[in-house]
């Protein structure tokens, strides 16, 4: 009985092992395309609220290290600078000359990877769009505040190339103009 039982047993392991396996399905994996759009690297909304602190302060230089030689700076009325040089004559001429105290408040950022433009000249790369209250007293004592909406674009050294900034400018114009 004892050999009929072993002869059974060894049976059933050879017959298992002899069976076939079944075929290993592989695995096929599917690229998915980006999205369009996607939150990027919070590191980011931190160079921007540096640099608002940096502006606010008077510290020009330390805002423009983040700035690339080629950088272009422009407002929504179309003005326009060329080049990290410009923009830092113009900012530092503007926070000697004309802006006495710049205090930036109630500040919201949103750092963005541009995966695929979407509508027309749009650049692809990294987009930091921040909004912001500025509260602006000039050298004149004459002071404005006001929402400021600025959008700024990374190179591939996480240097700003592209800053635009959106802003009614007819309240600024009013209080340089204006007579003490």
């Amino acid at each position: 009985m004892k050999r009929i039982f072993l002869t059974l047993v060894a049976g059933s392991l050879l017959f298992s092992c002899s069976q076939p396996k079944p075929a290993e399905t592989a695995v096929t994996e599917v690229a998915t395309p980006p999205p369009p759009a996607e939150f990027a690297d919070p590191k980011y909304a931190e160079i921007g609220k540096n640099g608002i602190a940096q502006l606010s302060s008077g510290d020009i230089d330390g805002w423009m290290n983040s700035f690339s030689d080629n950088a272009v700076y422009s407002w929504s009325s179309g003005d326009s600078l060329s080049g990290k040089a410009a923009i830092t004559a113009y900012w530092k001429d503007r926070r000697s000359n004309v802006i006495d105290k710049l205090v930036f408040q109630k500040d919201i950022w949103l750092a963005i990877k541009v995966n695929k433009p979407q509508q027309g000249p749009d650049i692809p790369g990294i987009w930091l769009m921040s909004w912001y209250q500025i509260h602006a007293t000039y050298k004149n004592g004459k002071s404005v505040a006001m929402w400021v909406h600025s959008d700024m674009h990374f190179d591939s050294s996480d240097k700003i190339d592209r800053f635009i900034q959106y802003m009614d400018r007819a309240p600024i114009n009013a209080a340089l103009a204006a007579k003490k």
